[in-house]
């Protein structure tokens, strides 16, 4: 009889995952602005040992044009491992990549090959009229199914956003996720404390008002997201929302605990319309009800306005834009990617209420165009997308974040590379520097890392 047997990169526990063997390649999502050819899952080879280190070593084209890939996950991960996972036998081996604005969605099987083949494709169609939802940009695996974010509803340009499940195995659409959403219309990121029944969801804006960039009258009037979500996990309603104050616009994206006893997490906040600040928060529950408390500022730094591309020249400074975070799997670092300043910061939050900066690195930047050891000249875009190996001595970020957003920012454009940094020294990997025709003429925006990472699994044993 043969014996059935969990995926050797399911984990019960972070300390397990953390102790696991290094990721010998990297996925990464990549896009042409342009629209006029494929994007494509490009595959690096993160072995320092091969001969091909920092190369890509796989390319996938998808079949369509004008998908603009963005997030991408796993079909399963260290969640299959709950007690209550009906599905313990599922494989890490499908990734499940959406196209943001042509609302596709693409499964591509790893299995026994470098460059991954795409084996399904979910039409915008199928989403809209199974789901009610548009625009997928977040994927996370569940112990009972695949979890994706939508920022629109059925017609491509309005809310409410908000999550579809699809099936693990045939990857069919299953249906909304949500039962009753309470006051939730703005959609983004999500994530969950799994062994607390809660889901947690933030805010950025429905397609129309993102579409073609930062719109300068929604960014003053306050009117992009500004809150979080709280919800029942198991019951699939909303609970509580959590509003950090309109001024702080746009928090994006979660990152949680992965110690399962704990119920807290980190949420950046891309500016504060007062001041062009970025901002990273805390959330924790207390006193029987969710809180959030900020407790990381980042300034903008005064610049020449002639230095500035045109949506800046009025405010004479650089907002940093922290557009993504990361919390290595042991819970003690969270690494804050400011992409207009062009600054990737390190902190320890053992004390997740006073983070400590133990370290900064500067690459690109609207105004620095800092240059990579392995660079011949200045850089434009900045770190965006981070992405923390399992045992947290490794990170990875990409330089361009959303076509409209890279346009606006970086009006010169902002070239293609991909950045490794050693987490314990805080320096540069000069030897890693996939960049420019490595990208096929393509920007390189999210990373996933081979039997997962930071952001990849959540865990149900401490």
């Amino acid at each position: 009889m043969a014996l059935w047997t969990p995926d050797p990169t399911f984990y019960p526990s972070p300390r397990d995952a953390a102790a696991a063997p290094a990721e010998r390649l990297a996925y990464v999502a990549a896009f042409d602005r342009g629209a006029e050819r494929p994007d494509a899952i490009a595959v690096l080879d993160t072995d320092p040992s091969s001969p091909s280190y920092g190369r890509v070593v796989g390319w996938t084209d998808l079949p369509y044009t004008g998908d603009e890939l963005h997030h991408f996950g796993w079909n399963a991960c260290s969640s299959a491992l709950c007690p209550y996972a009906p599905h313990p036998h599922v494989e890490r081996r499908y990734l499940v990549v959406p196209g943001l604005r042509s609302s596709r969605i693409y499964i591509l099987d790893t299995a026994g090959r470098v460059s991954p083949e795409i084996v399904k494709v979910i039409e915008p169609e199928e989403l809209a009229s199974r789901a009610g939802y548009s625009r997928p940009h977040t994927v996370h695996c569940g112990p009972e199914g695949i979890y994706v974010s939508a920022l629109g509803g059925a017609d491509g340009r309005d809310g409410p956003g908000g999550i579809a499940i699809l099936d693990h195995t045939s990857f069919e659409v299953l249906g909304r996720w949500e039962v009753d959403r309470g006051p939730q219309y703005l959609a983004y990121d999500f994530w969950w404390h799994i062994n607390h029944d809660v889901l947690v969801s933030s805010e950025w804006g429905t397609p129309s008002m993102v579409e073609d960039g930062v719109v300068g009258e929604l960014l003053l009037g306050r009117k992009y997201g500004h809150k979080l979500h709280f919800w029942d996990l198991r019951k699939r309603r909303h609970l509580q929302e959590v509003d950090l104050g309109d001024q702080y616009q746009m928090p994006l994206e979660l990152r949680p605990a992965h110690d399962p006893t704990r119920t807290y997490g980190f949420v950046g906040v891309v500016t504060s319309v007062e001041d062009l600040s970025a901002s990273v928060w805390t959330w924790f529950h207390e006193d029987g009800r969710w809180q959030a408390r900020k407790v990381i500022d980042i300034p903008a730094e005064p610049a020449d306005p002639a230095l500035l591309p045109d949506v800046l020249k009025p405010f004479g400074a650089v907002p940093p834009l922290v557009t993504d975070i990361d919390l290595s799997v042991d819970d003690q670092r969270l690494y804050v990617s400011c992409w207009g300043t062009g600054e990737i910061k390190q902190y320890d939050v053992g004390d997740p209420f006073k983070p400590v900066e133990l370290g900064s690195l500067r690459i690109g930047g609207i105004v620095r165009n800092a240059s990579h050891p392995g660079a011949d000249g200045p850089l434009r875009g900045g770190p965006q997308m981070v992405e923390v190996s399992r045992d947290g001595k490794r990170v990875y970020v990409s330089n361009s974040l959303y076509g409209s957003w890279d346009d606006q920012f970086y009006p010169q454009g902002v070239g293609a590379w991909l950045a490794r940094i050693d987490a314990e020294s805080f320096t540069f990997d000069e030897r890693f520097f996939p960049h420019g025709d490595d990208f096929r003429g393509l920007r390189p925006h999210q990373v996933r890392l081979q039997g997962g990472d930071a952001s990849s699994d959540s865990y149900c044993y401490p």
